[in-house]
């Protein structure tokens, strides 16, 4: 569901940067009061483990179409809506100047699009089923339920500003009908990939989760053996299963191929845009999670075991760096 800058105008997409730096700065001073270091591990590993799962387009059968997890769901229900906020802006901002996936303009509506929803709507779904009593069929509900909802506001979100920008020939009504029916199955699917990793966690080291109490379940794991197979699997789909992602177009792209008859819009012709692109075309040195003039699985995997890595140090390394601030202010 990641937006295209062709999708956006200058005026939504800025005030869409202005919505989610917001939410960001409020963040950062969540996680400083908390200043939890036994986050940083988690948000490191966990962030590359959507990172990864992103590369992974699955199938919706009978509709020609793919959907990918967007994870904010799931690292909700682990780190909490702050960290996971923030865990969620790394995952895109490298996904955006590394990969050259969704456009730079369109930034600020991505994040919100697909992580304020799944980190803040989420993590209120979660804590309504899971605040009390937490059992493996609760996490199952509270991670289709929210997956499923998210998801959908996202594509809401998606389809209005699109209208707002106006700088397309979509019909609205006619691209929201194709939007929301379509991320329904996704997030279904969405849901209980969710579902079967946090019962993983809920199994192996149930204190890991969002909410659980100590003791509340007796833990098979170590948190650092959890955190190790989580950041393995993590590698192995980044740098294996990513070869055997579909090549349907997303959710986002069947619904303009739907109404407009290309999975792609040209961006109108506009100095904004062009700087955007530029910006991109230095940064992005795997376009399409590939090396560039060449379409290798080869280039995929490193793609996705870079990205993995890469995410991990910069979601790890900012939730480090805010607790060490928070820590030296508390020694002053």
């Amino acid at each position: 569901m990641h937006m295209a800058d062709a999708l956006i105008s200058p005026a939504v997409g800025g005030s869409m940067y202005a919505l989610s730096a917001v939410a960001a700065g409020y963040s950062i001073k969540k996680i400083h009061l908390e200043a939890d270091p036994k986050k940083v591990p988690v948000m490191g590993v966990m962030g590359a483990f959507v990172f990864a799962a992103q590369m992974i387009n699955f199938t919706i059968p009978g509709t020609g179409s793919s959907g990918h997890l967007c994870g904010g769901m799931l690292l909700t229900a682990l780190l909490g809506p702050y960290a996971a906020f923030l865990t969620m802006i790394g995952v895109l901002l490298i996904q955006c100047l590394m990969f050259a996936d969704g456009g730079l303009l369109a930034l600020g509506a991505n994040v919100w699009n697909m992580a304020f929803y799944g980190c803040f709507i989420g993590y209120l779904i979660w804590r309504a089923m899971n605040g009390r009593t937490m059992s493996r069929g609760r996490i199952i509900g509270a991670s289709v339920i929210g997956s499923v909802l998210t998801l959908q506001l996202g594509a809401f979100s998606v389809s209005i500003e699109t209208l707002l920008s106006g700088i397309t020939d979509l019909p609205f009504s006619v691209f929201i009908g194709m939007m929301q029916p379509i991320h329904l199955a996704i997030g279904m699917v969405e849901g209980l990939i969710t579902a079967a990793v946090l019962v993983f966690v809920y199994e192996a080291r149930p204190e890991m989760l969002s909410l659980a109490e100590a003791g509340e379940k007796k833990e098979r794991f170590s948190a650092r053996k959890t955190i190790g197979i989580l950041a393995v699997i993590a590698l192995f789909i980044g740098g294996g299963l990513s070869l055997f992602a579909s090549s349907h177009p997303d959710g986002l792209e069947w619904s303009i191929e739907k109404v407009t008859g290309s999975t792609e819009l040209e961006a109108a012709e506009n100095s904004i845009y062009r700087q955007a692109e530029s910006v991109q075309e230095k940064t992005a040195l795997l376009p399409d999670y590939q090396f560039k003039n060449t379409e290798s699985g080869l280039g995929t995997s490193f793609s996705g075991i870079l990205g993995s890595c890469l995410v991990l140090v910069v979601c790890g390394g900012v939730c480090y760096v805010i607790s060490r601030n928070h820590k030296k202010k508390g020694l002053s």
